[in-house]
């Protein structure tokens, strides 16, 4: 409102008004999808904001979009590079400066742990296929192997501690946490096309 620009929340740009080609981009944030008991279990601090809104909408879980989320369909048309994905699976995507990479969810059944990289930075990424899930830290030259918990990985024996803010290790060593977030394979490809890498496994 102050700018009178209207922003692109999938690239974080301005696309209309007088910051439009102005070389702007907000700041990305690692986001997380969680299910209720999981997030609750690793911050059991957390406080909700009220469904007591003061509108009649229904804001309960699954209203919003259920028949969008379950049908294959898209609700505008989208040419769709369809060779590898279909145009609603979805990916787990990382935008770094002029580098962008993504791993469909499907890499991470089962839960995974994927050492990996984008450009030159190494990264570590931990994902959950069934609860669309997946974090990624920056790995340095370690390699990491799934740990006893979920909340656990282990690189030459050492139990890293999985935060939102980064690994840590029982030194006090830590890792940062990298900004990603999970969309609709149409979405990626469409804003990103060829220029972004897929993860093939």
């Amino acid at each position: 409102r102050e700018t009178h620009s209207l922003w692109n929340q999938f690239t974080g740009e301005p696309v209309i008004g007088p910051l439009a080609a102005s070389g702007i981009a907000l700041k990305q944030r690692p986001v997380a999808i969680a299910t209720w008991e999981d997030w609750r279990r690793r911050n059991p601090g957390t406080r909700v904001l009220s469904l007591s809104t003061g509108h009649r909408r229904d804001y309960g879980s699954g209203v919003v979009y259920r028949e969008y989320f379950a049908s294959r369909e898209l609700m505008f048309p989208a040419l769709v590079d369809q060779r590898v994905l279909s145009q609603k699976d979805y990916i787990f995507g990382i935008r770094q400066v002029g580098v962008a990479r993504a791993w469909p969810l499907s890499a991470f059944q089962g839960g995974r742990v994927i050492n990996d990289a984008i450009g030159d930075l190494p990264i570590v990424l931990v994902g959950d296929m069934a609860g669309r899930t997946v974090r990624a830290y920056e790995r340095g030259g370690r390699r990491f192997i799934p740990g006893p918990s979920d909340d656990v990985l282990v690189e030459e024996g050492r139990a890293w501690r999985i935060g939102e803010e980064g690994l840590t290790a029982p030194d006090g060593a830590t890792l940062p946490r990298i900004a990603g977030h999970i969309a609709y394979w149409f979405a990626w490809n469409n804003y990103l096309g060829q220029r972004a890498e897929l993860y093939s496994g």
